[in-house]
């Protein structure tokens, strides 16, 4: 019986890679580095900013490297400030979960300014149950971790119980490592890449989530037996 859904954040409560790839690319164009889809989706895409920043300045001590990604961070939210939006199709499936008495929350690697910015944006804020931050869990994703916290704070015990909604490979990993049923949202990676991570099925948004597999099945569940609760 399905009882708890978890979703990533960027790129899957609302399509924030175009503008996080703009941030990027503007400011490593400094450091005469030339960003490009290939290597933004599998160097950038997902991925911690400290863990990211590694890769790309090894030689820079922590104290730069935050200064750096806070930076990034705060440009991010100023040019976000007028263009996010809800994925199409969430706000409704989120009101569906509130009628059949599914708990559900957040679970992302943005710093944590970034997510309650984005939540208090798209008017989510007071509907989320709980936010996990990656880099305040034991360790970010692609380990379990975080998605293993989510479940204890809906106090879930049971991550076949769960379903997780993600847009990156990271993310799909430490989902499918967690032991939830991971669906991928396509719009940063393809079907094929997704999949190739750990996907059991994907999705452009949530306009078609209704006819997913798990969902289905939790219907023909509960039409003898009513709503979650």
């Amino acid at each position: 019986m399905l009882t708890t859904i978890l979703f990533d954040l960027d790129g899957t409560l609302a399509n924030t890679d175009p503008i996080h790839y703009q941030v990027w690319a503007e400011l490593l164009e400094s450091f005469s580095i030339t960003l490009t889809p290939q290597f933004y989706n599998g160097h950038i895409s997902g991925r911690r900013n400290r863990d990211l920043m590694v890769d790309l300045f090894p030689d820079w001590p922590v104290d730069r490297v935050d200064q750096f990604s806070d930076h990034k961070e705060a440009l991010f939210r100023t040019r976000a400030a007028e263009k996010l939006r809800p994925l199409p199709g969430l706000l409704a499936f989120l009101d569906w979960l509130e009628t059949q008495g599914l708990r559900y929350g957040v679970v992302t690697n943005a710093p944590r300014a970034n997510a309650e910015f984005m939540l208090a944006t798209l008017g989510l804020a007071d509907r989320i149950e709980t936010l996990v931050i990656g880099e305040e869990a034991t360790a970010a994703k692609p380990d379990p971790a975080p998605y293993q916290l989510g479940l204890r704070n809906l106090g879930e015990n049971d991550a076949k119980r769960a379903i997780a909604f993600e847009d990156s490979r990271t993310g799909m990993v430490s989902a499918r490592r967690a032991g939830l049923y991971p669906v991928g949202v396509t719009t940063t990676h393809s079907a094929a890449e997704l999949e190739q991570a750990g996907a059991k099925v994907t999705i452009p948004d949530f306009e078609v989530v209704l006819d997913l597999p798990p969902i289905r099945e939790f219907l023909a569940q509960s039409a003898s037996n009513g709503p979650v609760g």
